[in-house]
């Protein structure tokens, strides 16, 4: 009975995890007054303008994490701070296992409440499975590959982390999605002649807002994260936290640490009718029956089995463990083929060149970020960046950053801009990729991401079709980066057409990317944002 009661606490647990989880999830994100602010701070001094933060912890779960730091600190080479419950968390593994997979982990949550939608197997294949499982290696082989992938120099960690991954798929997928679903509804509710369903668009759209966001958000390949989210919740019909037990590299580390765990799981033989209930019931696989050899690396603490014993032959006691009776193998297979895809990816992701050799001119990093190589050690894709923005402009890349740049954040110009003052992004983001600046030391020095250039044959002016001045209207630096050269255009049919030709001051540009974003001349806008001029490359320079 008193295991009861111990589920009933770690269901407890689990919610109030995911519930803090999507709070914070939620208020990653600037209010509406504060976005509208920000529309107006060009025609202010954004110099004198205070530096604006959330407040709220919202990168706590990823310094909870200690496959984030642990690859980080492998991959970067140097000591990462703030990651000391990271840290605790892993201490506490080597006594306690994977308690942080039964109590803690969200992502685990989500796949133990799919797990328990009408299961595909029944009992008796359920306990065969269990019984045979041997699909537990892959994970050993994801986190092997992951940690010499590290060490090689490139972090590819948060592709499968179980935080990133949760993150980057509600945050850039799930919630949009359902954003937009939301905001077609309240648009048709609000076209009816009907006063209710009026009163009920606009009560649900300002509900709504606040957690789905006042507009339509656009994220490249948000599609492909989110059908990838969707099929992982769709394995637990397969089995039971088909994740977890299958392809978690974090449960793959937290399964490592286990070998001192004090906390056993006795076994009464005498009392065990091999009913296989335990079996069943068990969320890892990891062999709860007695007459079996407990496998203390895929217990996930779930705590299923006792509760589940009619017996009463299990139970969960504070000993001295047994590392010489404890039988782990990882497999010779998983071990090399780990190894040689760890070093093979990063290696064969640098081919291109994108990393260091030949950067692509479309692949705009966030201000702040480090170097290309130093950036791609830390950086571990998990979107908070991209969350946060509040013009939308950062979005996950696909190859302008080459194969080992796959997801990182880059600057999409068409879909947003960098704003001049916000420096939000820079601290966020958990591993220091992008490290931490104030509006007065981005403005400042100035902090470059690119440079503007001007294609002649598309701009108005320069092509003879009409006068714009749109691009110099809106440059933020001061003095503006943009400036005019009055002239006069002889058009096709002999008219002549005074004109301000715009031409851009390398010197003064920053790489904000406004004025493409505003340029009139949609599809392809006639100026244009690239990433030489950037400031964190010595090597990525225009001028000498």
């Amino acid at each position: 009975m008193k295991y009861r009661h111990l589920i009933w606490m770690r269901r407890i647990s689990q919610a109030i995890f995911l519930v803090l989880f999507l709070v914070l999830l939620v208020m990653a994100q600037l209010p509406r007054d504060v976005v509208m602010d920000y529309s107006q701070s060009f025609s202010n001094s954004s110099a004198q303008s205070p530096d604006i933060r959330i407040t709220q912890p919202i990168t706590l779960f990823f310094q909870m994490d200690p496959l984030v730091w642990l690859s980080s600190v492998i991959s970067a080479r140097q000591w990462i701070a703030g990651f000391g419950w990271a840290i605790g968390i892993l201490v506490a593994a080597l006594f306690f296992g994977r308690f942080f997979c039964g109590f803690i982990c969200p992502f685990g949550t989500l796949h133990h409440m799919a797990a328990s939608i009408r299961p595909a197997l029944k009992k008796k294949e359920m306990i065969d499975a269990n019984r045979t499982s041997t699909s537990r290696r892959i994970k050993y082989f994801l986190l092997i590959t992951i940690l010499f992938a590290a060490a090689v120099g490139t972090n590819f960690a948060g592709l499968l982390d179980p935080i990133s991954f949760l993150f980057r798929s509600l945050s850039l997928s799930v919630i949009p999605a359902i954003g937009v679903g939301l905001h077609d509804l309240f648009e048709f509710l609000a076209a009816s002649d009907v006063k209710l369903l009026n009163y009920l668009a606009y009560g649900g759209e300002a509900l709504a807002a606040p957690v789905f966001g006042y507009e339509n958000k656009v994220v490249l390949t948000g599609w492909v994260i989110g059908g990838l989210f969707l099929i992982i919740l769709f394995l637990n019909r397969i089995k039971p936290r088909f994740w977890c037990r299958t392809l978690c590299p974090l449960g793959a580390l937290f399964g490592l640490c286990s070998r001192l765990m004090v906390l056993q799981l006795e076994k009464d033989s005498d009392k065990c009718t091999h009913c296989g209930r335990c079996t069943a019931a068990c969320q890892g696989a990891a062999t709860p029956e007695p007459g079996q050899v407990w496998q203390t690396d895929e217990c996930l603490m779930c705590l299923n089995c006792t509760s589940q014993c009619p017996e009463d032959a299990l139970d969960f006691r504070f000993k001295r463990p047994y590392i010489k009776e404890r039988r782990f193998d990882v497999g010779r297979r998983a071990l090399m083929g780990g190894m040689v895809a760890g070093v093979s990816f990063p290696l064969l992701g640098r081919l291109d060149g994108s990393a260091d050799k030949s950067p692509s001119p479309t692949l705009i990093r966030p201000p702040g970020s480090l170097p290309e190589s130093e950036f791609l050690d830390r950086c571990q894709r998990c979107g908070l960046c991209m969350k946060v923005c509040p013009t939308n402009v950062i979005q996950p890349s696909l190859t302008a950053a080459g194969m080992a740049g796959f997801w990182t954040p880059t600057l999409v110009m068409t879909l947003g801009y960098c704003e001049y003052s916000c420096t939000l992004c820079t601290s966020v983001c958990p591993t220091g990729a992008i490290a931490e600046l104030s509006m007065k030391e981005k403005t400042g020095t100035p902090i470059r991401i690119g440079s503007a250039y001007i294609d002649r044959g598309r701009c108005l002016p320069w092509n003879g079709n009409a006068p714009c001045i749109v691009c110099e209207e809106h440059c933020p630096t001061s003095p503006k980066a943009i400036y005019f050269k009055k002239d006069v255009i002889r058009r096709p049919d002999g008219q002549t057409l005074p004109v301000q030709l715009p031409f851009v001051d390398l010197a003064r540009c920053v790489g904000c990317g406004i004025c493409e974003n505003k340029c009139p001349v949609k599809g392809k806008p006639a100026i244009r944002t690239l990433s030489a001029g950037e400031s964190r490359s010595l090597e990525n320079q225009i001028l000498l």
